[in-house]
């Protein structure tokens, strides 16, 4: 049997610290690859919740319900670019009147100063589009059960009548001729004044004559295509730059088809009736209760018609320092509702209910600004009228909006999710915030009076009166 070969001491020592030196060095690389594939889960978590958070955050959360009306909803990217939109509008509608007042932020804000209230309360703003659009799905859709349908067509042609562009060389359908009408004469014959040669007789009734004759309908000159496709991309471009869609914009067009003809369809359905009570009356008003109660006893004295026109025919002092505490005017065959925007709802109520050529007693107005106006009035007729167009038209606005509220009840909900992210973009530029410029105070100078030379006057001649 073969000896074993012998080794040193140092030799042992050198191969027990070249394997120690190899097990650390393995430990070593352990480590390292343990750190690595840690790194590597980190990293992947990492990529993980970033992509879930992109994915809800650009592809989940924009389809989001921000409000519910039934079974349907309104996406909270919908909601978001229908706020920009409505950002943008009322920004460029601010800057068109600075233009337009030649750059004077003082009446801008005096006309203006709503809008620029509305874009500074974003969460106002925000939730006043959101009910907007709720209200523009019930009447999408109640218009669509009736099978009315707005196409991408009607759209543009809504776009094209907006801008006064009809096709190439078309002018618009002429409008028709209005049909006269017959009114009623406008008031009393005046008393006549002091040194007149003569008094004209009253006539206590209004007659009825013929109207005047109607002025016909300009006739629009038709836009060119070119014309129309420049104020059009003017106005997108205009949209875009803010960070406004054209897209919303088309939204908001088709949306108000379907107001109008949902409007004319309810008001067939409804059959909404294009007459009306009305009402014609003679009134006085006096600024105080001393005034009114000196004309209420003229009028016992020597009847309304007569006070009335007396007031009526008051020659104007120019040296008077006041106005008269009293006037007089007419209303001539009014609604009630029109009654009431003029006079006030208590005037209109007793329009309707006091007997013909009665006078009525004092009646106390409050104006809800620390003034009383007081009223005397004298109803001179009452029948059933046609209602003007723009009378007819707000009633139908009316049963739209009566409609609308009826299916909004109950099944409007608002997601709170809407709060935290209202669009404040694109922002009100700062300008449109500045206070006016105060109007410098000038020196007090002596008046220089120029020396102007006199010359004969020459007689003109009498201006001619038209009666």
């Amino acid at each position: 049997m073969a000896k074993k070969p012998q080794t040193s001491p140092r030799d042992d020592a050198e191969q027990r610290r070249s394997r120690k030196d190899i097990l650390i060095a393995r430990k070593h690389e352990r480590q390292l690859r343990n750190v690595r594939i840690a790194a590597v889960v980190v990293i992947a978590l990492i990529v993980i919740v970033v992509a879930v958070a992109l994915i809800n955050e650009l592809a989940l959360t924009p389809n989001r319900a921000v409000a519910t009306v039934g079974d349907r909803s309104i996406a909270l990217r919908d909601w978001q670019q229908r706020v920009t939109y409505e950002r943008a509008q009322r920004i460029i509608f601010l800057e068109n009147q600075l233009e337009a007042f030649g750059g004077d932020v003082g009446i801008v804000q005096q006309f203006g100063g709503s809008i620029i209230n509305e874009l500074l309360d974003d969460e106002g703003l925000g939730e006043n589009v959101l009910n907007v659009m709720a209200e523009e799905l019930v009447i999408c859709d109640a218009a669509a059960e009736r099978g009315i349908e707005i196409t991408d067509a009607d759209v543009q042609n809504e776009i094209n009548t907006n801008f006064g562009f009809y096709g190439e060389g078309v002018s618009p359908t002429a409008q028709p001729e209005p049909t006269q009408t017959i009114q009623p004469t406008p008031s009393l014959t005046p008393i006549a004044p002091a040194g007149a040669t003569a008094v004209p007789t009253e006539t206590p009734e209004p007659t009825a004559t013929a109207g005047p004759s109607p002025t016909p309908f300009p006739t629009p000159t038709p836009l060119s295509e070119a014309a129309f496709q420049e104020q059009f991309g003017g106005i997108m471009t205009s949209l875009t730059d803010l960070g406004a869609s054209e897209a919303a914009y088309r939204n908001v067009v088709r949306a108000q088809l379907c107001r109008t003809r949902l409007a004319d369809a309810l008001a067939e359905e409804q059959s909404l009736s294009r007459t009306a009570p009305q009402a014609s009356l003679f009134v006085i008003t006096a600024d105080t209760e001393e005034a009114a109660n000196e004309v209420q006893a003229q009028i016992e004295a020597d009847g309304y018609l007569t006070a009335w026109n007396t007031i009526q025919s008051r020659v104007d002092d120019p040296e008077a320092t006041e106005a008269p505490p009293t006037a007089s005017f007419e209303l001539l065959w009014r609604t009630q509702d029109s009654l009431a925007a003029s006079v006030g709802a208590s005037v209109a109520a007793l329009a309707f209910d006091l007997p013909v050529d009665e006078p009525s007693d004092v009646i106390a107005v409050d104006n809800g600004d620390d003034t009383t106006t007081y009223y005397l009035i004298m109803v001179s007729g009452r029948e059933e009228r046609e209602l003007s167009e723009s009378e007819y038209q707000t009633r139908q606005d009316e049963l739209l909006q009566t409609f609308a509220d009826e299916q909004l009840t109950g099944t409007l909900q608002l997601n709170e999710l809407w709060r935290s992210r209202v669009p404040t973009l694109p922002v009100l530029d700062s300008k449109f915030l500045a206070a006016p410029t105060a109007t410098p105070e000038l020196e007090a100078t002596e008046a220089v009076i120029p020396t102007i030379a006199v010359e004969e006057p020459t007689v003109a001649p009498e201006p001619t009166t038209t009666e």
